[in-house]
């Protein structure tokens, strides 16, 4: 499948200008996968990015033990290299936690939401070619921010002087996405990314939807995720 350098520029530049960024306490410690992992995500984007989408799925921004470590959206170990077909080197970050350490494709948690998420689709379209003919995954923001402690801190709670920035490049990123995929639908992974996806799309002719985020930390997706998810895109219309 050929490269889509629609993609590959567009995920560069957002790399880059979020690198120019500055937040204050209580982020401590940044992490920027594009950066460290930009070789998995690279590769990522070269054999699955390169046919136009029918639903783009979009979270918000990476796992500590998914994206962080793998470069690749929802990026639990497993599925990406046994599955979607990715195991690239993975550099270090400038400034790593050392409860947060960078492993890459030896990291030995597993991130829960990335396994229910790619579980679904191994199990509804079998392959990864398949799913990937007409399906894409995104995330919005490509940072992981951590406290002094280590604890996960995400974009949502970031005050409007830093956050107004962010978003300003992660919207550009998003709108170059939907236009390199030819994207029907943008599909928010939980109700943060259904949010901005209906503010920076506004006016592309895109529609915009939304399913159950996979987290663990949701009672109502650990009593079957995959069942709730499948309902919610049948009743959008996207899969029969």
């Amino acid at each position: 499948m050929k490269a889509n350098n629609g993609l590959m520029q567009a995920a560069a530049e957002l790399r880059d200008g979020v690198n120019e960024l500055t937040f204050s306490e209580p982020v401590a410690y940044i992490y920027n996968p594009l950066d460290y992992a930009w070789a998995p995500h690279a590769r990522y984007l070269e054999l699955h990015g390169g046919s136009p989408k029918k639903v783009v799925f979009l979270g918000m921004n990476p796992g500590p033990f998914g994206m962080a470590q793998t470069g690749v959206p929802f990026g639990e170990i497993t599925a990406i290299r046994d599955w979607v077909g990715i195991c690239e080197p993975v550099r270090k970050p400038s400034k790593e936690h050392p409860k947060r350490p960078i492993d890459g494709f030896d990291c030995p948690r597993s991130e829960v939401s990335g396994r229910r998420l790619w579980g679904l689709f191994a199990e509804r379209f079998g392959t990864a070619g398949d799913f990937f003919k007409d399906h894409f995954v995104a995330n919005y923001c490509p940072l992981v921010f951590a406290e002094e402690s280590g604890r996960n801190y995400t974009p949502d709670k970031l005050p409007a002087r830093e956050a107004t920035p962010l978003f300003k490049l992660c919207d550009d990123h998003l709108r170059a996405l939907v236009d390199a995929t030819e994207a029907e639908w943008v599909i928010g992974v939980g109700a943060f990314a259904e949010g901005r996806a209906r503010e920076a799309l506004e006016g592309m002719p895109v529609k915009i939807g939304k399913v159950l985020h996979p987290s663990p930390a949701s009672p109502v997706a650990n009593r079957g995720w995959g069942e709730a998810a499948t309902k919610q895109l049948q009743a959008l219309g996207i899969w029969s």
